[in-house]
This record gives C-alpha cells, structure tokens and sequence, in this order.
C-alpha cells in the first residue's frame, strides 16, 4: 500500500490489476472515479446515500477514487465523510486514468457485488436500483444502456451520435464475440459479481472498462437496463480524440489477445498430428506391431485426441479448467472433446474430397486447407461446449 496523506484517505491498492477472491463482507461497493469533479461530489453522495439506505442499509458502501485533481476533489469529498459513514475516499498520486481508478476501487472494495458509475450526475443514479435488482435475478453482468429500450442521449450532438455509434460498428467489426452481446459497449455504469473478474489479471486501456470485463471476465448471463444519458451541469466534458484512440487500441489488444489462446489450441493441434502419426508407423508399419491400417488409424487418432485434451485442459483452456475441477468435470469435457474431434475429422475427409474431387486441388494443398478448417471448427465447438463453466453457485439475494 501506498503512504495515506490523510488518517480519512483509504490506502491505494497497488501492484498487478487483478480483483482478489476476498470473502465479501458487504453485498455492494460502488466506486466513483474522478477528477475535476468537486462541484458534483456533494449531490451525488447525498443522492446516492438516500437510494441506497432504505435498500441496503449499511450493506454497501461508495468508494471515491480520485486522480489527484487539481480542484482537490478528493479533498471535498474527505470533509462529507462525517455526513456520510458509508462513503471512503483513496487519493491516487502518480497513476492515472479511469479504467485503473475503477479496479483499483474494486480492488479496496468489500462488496459481493461491485459496480462503477460516473459522478458527474451524467448517469441517473435511480437506474442504479434496476441493475441491482437484474443481480438479484441472478445476472453476473448487468450494464445501462442507451441503446436499449427506455435508453436515449438528451443532446448530443449529429457528429457526437455518429462517432458513438461508429465506435460501436468498428468493435463489432474488430471483437465481434464479446461486444455482439453489448447494444452499449461505451457505456461506464454497470454492476457485476466480484466473483467474475476475481483474479482476472486486467489490462484497460483508456476509458472503456466495461469492454475489458465483458472479454476477460466470466459473465454467462449478461442483462440491460435502459437509461438516458444527461448532459452535465457542472465541470467540463473529458471525452476527447485521445479516448476514442484508446478505444480502437484496446480493441486491437483484446482481439490479439484472445488470438492467442487459438494459436495455442493450433500448437497442440500440431503436437496431435506429430503423435497421430507416430502411432500410425508404430501400429501399422510391416517393421513394426504390423497392424491392419484402419485399427491403426483409430488408436493413433484416439491417442493424439488424448494427448491434445490433456494438453489443451491444462495450458489452452487452463484458467477455465481450473474453476471446474474434480474428475467427475474433467472427464465430462474429455467425452465432449471426443465427440467434437470425431465430427471434426468425419468434416475433414468431407473437405478433402470436396476440394480435391470437387475442385480440383492439389491433393496436400487440399487437405491443408482442410485441416485449417476444421482446426477452427474444433477450436469454437470445444471453447462453446467443452470448456465453459456450467456448474455454478446460486447468487445471492437482495431484501
């Protein structure tokens, strides 16, 4: 922990970005980044506060994290503490940006649920209430939208609206599996399940951290509320050129990113192949066992699906695995990749004979082109089917 300036101020976290598996001793921890923001920091706690109270009495909690503004934000805010008991404060020196300011929140935080909201008063706090109550019905994921019913932007400008919707088109265009499940991939006011992220190792970039939770965190069922985005009534607009730059570079990282767990499903492809056909000149070569060439085939094809299971379990779809353990799972996922690998290769003679006989390829350039389609189908059935948590804990409720 950082020095405190203050006996108020709350310690900054620091080190890696990553939310810990702490037990949650309160049901919901809000945290409001800032900077500049002095002149609201009054009406949104006082508003937050009278929302909140008669849901969850002292059962949550509102962490302000500001980046040293030069308005002494944090400063304003250390004087309403008396007022408000559920509120802390944590004055950031020397790390900056709002996606960090958010999980270094998170990271303070107590909360089973966590949440992140602008303090500007641009989000209306009382959408705060629906996405709690979206939590209560067991979402791990439930965001304010403006592109859903009952959403809206008061006024915004042509150019504003098109640069927001854009920005939209070109996420989809970049990161389609995770923003396709977004209608507001920009949006910054959503609540989630601390146990979602919990040791998710995060890198944001800019000021879109909803998209980093979407893509590394662990959220099967995702619900929308709809909100109007206000205009401000004090302090200045941070939204700039620099930010929609961030966006499209934090796009890019996420979509290499998840590059990599295919390329790693491709290398242990290839360590199969290497197994596969080694056990086929073991099996079936006169030098050798001498077997016939279709019981051969089978056994070395089932012995490189081994192989590639035990190795895709443990290193491709590891931080997967590792939240399901137990035997009883394992093998469920091994019968399931089983099956998958059976279709695949039934798909691949069909590819082969579709590209060579019907096409008229080269023989080996067929069956490549074949083999890089059915790696990729075996890579999105198995990351659909066999690795994707199914078994979980029933949420808690709130009163």
């Amino acid at each position: 922990m950082s020095q405190v300036n203050s006996p108020e101020l709350t310690p900054t976290p620091e080190g890696p970005l990553v939310v810990p598996h702490a037990p949650a001793s309160l049901k919901f921890s809000l945290v409001l980044p800032t900077f500049n923001e002095g002149e609201n920091i009054p009406e949104i706690l006082a508003t937050l506060t009278a929302l909140l109270d008669p849901v969850l009495g002292a059962d949550y909690e509102l962490i302000l994290v500001d980046d040293d503004s030069p308005d002494l934000t944090w400063k304003t805010a250390l004087a309403l503490l008396p007022q408000y008991p559920q509120a802390k404060v944590i004055r950031r020196q020397g790390e900056k940006g709002l996606s960090t300011a958010v999980i270094r929140g998170w990271q303070a935080a107590r909360g089973e649920i966590l949440g992140v909201m602008d303090a500007d008063l641009q989000h209306p706090p009382e959408i705060l209430l629906e996405l709690l109550r979206e939590m209560d019905r067991g979402a791990d994921l439930a965001v304010a939208s403006r592109h859903v019913e009952g959403g809206g932007v008061s006024e915004w400008s042509g150019a504003r609206r098109l640069l927001s919707r854009g920005a939209q088109v070109l996420g989809l265009m970049i990161l389609p599996e995770v923003l396709s499940r977004l209608s507001d991939p920009m949006s910054g006011y959503f609540t989630l399940r601390r146990s979602a992220i919990a040791g998710r190792i995060l890198s944001p970039l800019g000021y879109k951290i909803l998209i980093e939770v979407a893509a590394r965190g662990r959220t099967p069922w995702l619900a929308e509320v709809g909100y109007v985005f206000r205009e401000r009534q004090s302090g200045e607009s941070k939204v700039t050129w620099r930010q929609y730059a961030e966006y499209l570079r934090h796009l890019l990282r996420l979509r290499l990113s998840r590059s990599s767990r295919f390329l790693r499903f491709a290398v242990v492809g290839a360590g199969g192949v290497a197994v596969d056909m080694a056990a086929l000149f073991i099996f079936s070569d006169p030098q050798m066992l001498a077997w016939g060439l279709t019981r051969s085939k089978l056994l070395a094809a089932e012995l490189a699906i081994v192989h590639n299971f035990l190795w895709n379990d443990f290193w491709t779809f590891g931080d997967v695995a590792r939240r399901q353990p137990g035997n009883r799972r394992r093998l469920k996922r091994f019968v399931k990749f089983n099956l998958i690998c059976g279709a695949g290769l039934i798909l691949n003679v069909l590819l082969l004979n579709l590209f060579f006989n019907g096409l008229g390829f080269n023989r080996y350039l067929a069956n490549l082109f074949a083999i890089a389609l059915v790696t990729i189908w075996n890579f999105w059935l198995n990351l659909k089917l066999s690795w994707r948590v199914t078994e979980v804990e029933p949420p808690p409720r709130f009163p």
